[in-house]
């Protein structure tokens, strides 16, 4: 929410911001209108934030198209919030454990208002139908990493939360309605883990559990994504569930000796 009526809040910082998260894969490339369009601000602050952020070194202007594009150098904003994070470092060596135990691809996350954000990512040999890197954005409310950070919540957050995530069908298999969902989560806390078959994307499959803090409440989740190609739902709760409930319980128990 923004606190734009609070004379400490600097609303040119917040349109340089807007103009750098207007970037993204469906938009990798913009032009002065279009990025004016995509943050949300005036034309005239889009040419003062873009020839700003260009004299920084974190936009460039394509030489042949003439359109401007991020350079690595946004990297290092993120890289200083992973390289902070104490959670990534000690979930580390659990997570690379649970990769080689399962041959799986197994993600750490991490929330943000009604999404999950992968910090961690440790890839497995095999085909696998999505493509998440460091930073991409998952919805809690039809994936297995959102519903295990969930089942930690009380159940008035948790209603509030879907409620304000307004739930969208992203395929045919996608949840949408809330008390579908809360059902869902509420076996996470029966069972200790959470799935979502297919939901997000078609052919993707994915157990996860929670990570909670000294205090029992969520803080992260860590998720074995599998294709369908390979798996069917009942082999990955019998065979993966397991293994991925315990990483989560290791990475808590990490956490409560801090």
């Amino acid at each position: 929410m923004s606190d734009s009526n609070n004379p400490l809040f600097n609303q040119s910082l917040e349109k340089g911001l807007a103009v750098l998260r207007s970037f993204g894969p469906s938009r990798s490339s913009m032009n002065l209108a279009e990025v004016a369009q995509a943050a949300g601000i005036a034309k005239s602050s889009a040419q003062r934030m873009i020839h700003t952020l260009e004299a920084l070194g974190y936009v460039r202007k394509q030489a042949q198209s003439r359109r401007f594009q991020l350079t690595p150098k946004v990297m290092e904003i993120g890289y200083g919030y992973l390289a902070a994070d104490i959670l990534v470092g000690l979930a580390t060596p659990y997570l690379a454990e649970l990769n080689q135990i399962t041959g799986e691809t197994i993600n750490l996350t991490e929330p943000d208002g009604p999404d999950m954000i992968c910090v961690a990512r440790f890839v497995a040999p095999h085909f696998i139908p999505i493509h998440m890197p460091i930073g991409s954005r998952i919805p809690m409310y039809c994936t297995g990493a959102g519903r295990a950070y969930l089942s930690g919540l009380p159940d008035e957050e948790i209603h509030s939360m879907l409620q304000n995530s307004e739930p969208t069908a992203l395929t045919q298999y996608t949840l949408t309605e809330v008390a579908a969902i809360f059902e869902r989560i509420q076996a996470c806390r029966t069972q200790g883990y959470a799935t979502s078959h297919e939901e997000m994307v078609l052919g993707d499959l994915s157990i996860a559990a929670p990570i909670l803090n000294n205090n029992g409440l969520p803080v992260a989740a860590v998720h074995a994504v599998v294709p369908a190609s390979r798996w069917t739902m009942a082999d990955a709760e019998l065979k993966l569930a397991p293994a991925v409930v315990q990483c989560a319980r290791s990475i808590s128990r990490s956490i409560c000796t801090l």
